[in-house]
């Protein structure tokens, strides 16, 4: 028997000034064996009210989103946050110097003690603007994504170098698809979505991706990961740990930093996460729980709006015990409106329940009795036909 899902409330099909007015669910197409959720679903989750932050300007950085994890703001205290790339851990020796954070050359790489893994990454960058070498001798670094994944950092202002060794290349992968820099001295954006290789078993089950803007350019368009790149090396499939350092890379450059922070992202299908399309048995699950979920709001509630809730969650798994219930209670509300005399003040409520078996019907989710007695009722009356 096919399983679907429908919306919370159900709809309410009621023709006011000669148009159909849909407020809900029995609504829209429903989930298949790898669709968990129907179409417009009230029952999924909100999303998350985030306060957007402001631009960055030359003069000064912008604020991050109210959710983002900031990890250099600009302060003293923030090198706290950070620490040489070493083992076991020391303080870097990197500084802070006019609210950025700069390289100090020779003393190495820099790593945050905090560590995350799938994320939304901003982070800003200035080479010098004393201009000195060229090709990759040029304002050099680079930004580590768990300390695996290189976006390469490179005053590339009138300086050719190797392709994928560009500012915005993921370094020794894939080129950026163009140069947005701006001049030496001047502060780069870059906006970074990063998503880690997924392994399992010893083998890739996903494999990794990178987006990133630089200045609002697209230069990485969900550019494919295999392992983490590197210099003069090919990628390689390599398994990741689920969470790492961001690294900043010390090649000889006194690059300055600013404005850092990241959000975390949400699990992937492959994870578990709750997304739109996912694998059959992942599937399954979640259709199961949704019903279980809509029967606990069922449990509160009387009377029709009860029974419009235990209808919608046999549309996401079949329960036998519920159905019985649903199809005494259906033939018992279509059996007293046929023998009502006046049943002009129900329309509204039979219209409702009416629609809800009749979804169930079309998708064929399940065949109540009442459905045919509700339906015959409706063209009797011709409720039916739009006034």
């Amino acid at each position: 028997m096919k399983a679907s899902s429908l919306l919370t409330p159900v709809v309410s099909l009621l023709f006011f000034s000669g148009s159909l007015q849909a407020a809900g669910g029995f609504y829209g197409d429903p989930p298949d064996a790898t669709h968990p959720w129907t179409i417009h679903d009230l029952n999924r989750p909100q999303p998350v009210r985030v306060e957007p932050g402001t631009y960055s300007s030359e003069e000064k950085p912008g604020l991050p989103p109210s959710d983002a994890i900031v990890l250099f703001d600009g302060s003293a205290e923030a090198i706290n946050q950070w620490q040489a790339d070493k083992n076991p851990a020391e303080p870097t020796k990197w500084i802070v110097k006019d609210g950025s954070l700069q390289c100090v050359p020779g003393s190495g790489y820099v790593r945050t003690k905090e560590e995350f893994g799938d994320c939304q990454l901003h982070i800003e960058w200035s080479a010098p603007s004393e201009v000195k070498g060229d090709s990759q001798g040029r304002g050099n670094s680079g930004v580590f994504l768990m300390g695996q994944v290189e976006v390469q950092v490179l005053d590339n202002y009138n300086n050719p170098t190797y392709a994928d060794g560009s500012a915005g290349s993921v370094y020794g992968v894939n080129p950026p698809m163009a140069n947005a820099l701006r001049k030496p001295g001047e502060w780069q954006v870059y906006d970074i979505v990063f998503r880690r290789p997924i392994f399992k078993d010893g083998k890739m089950v996903e494999a990794g991706y990178l987006t990133v803007f630089c200045n609002g350019v697209l230069l990485q368009d969900h550019t494919p990961l295999q392992g983490g790149g590197g210099h003069k090396s090919r990628t390689k499939d390599r398994a990741f740990p689920e969470i790492g350092p961001l690294k900043l890379q010390d090649h000889g450059n006194p690059v300055r930093y600013r404005n850092i922070w990241y959000r975390p992202l949400p699990k992937r299908a492959s994870e578990g996460g709750d997304v739109s399309v996912m694998s059959p048995e992942a599937t399954l699950a979640k259709r199961s729980a949704i019903a279980k979920e809509i029967r606990e709001k069922a449990a509160a509630l009387q009377g029709r709006e009860k029974l419009l809730h235990q209808l919608e969650s046999l549309c996401y798994a079949i329960d036998e015990a519920l159905l019985k219930e649903v199809t005494l209670a259906t033939d018992a509300l279509a059996t007293e409106w046929k023998a009502t005399e006046k049943i002009e003040p129900k329309k509204g409520e039979v219209m409702q329940l009416n629609a809800a078996l009749q979804y169930l019907s079309k998708f064929k989710i399940v065949e109540l009795p009442a459905a045919g007695v509700l339906n015959d009722l409706v063209k009797a009356n011709e409720w039916d036909k739009k006034k």
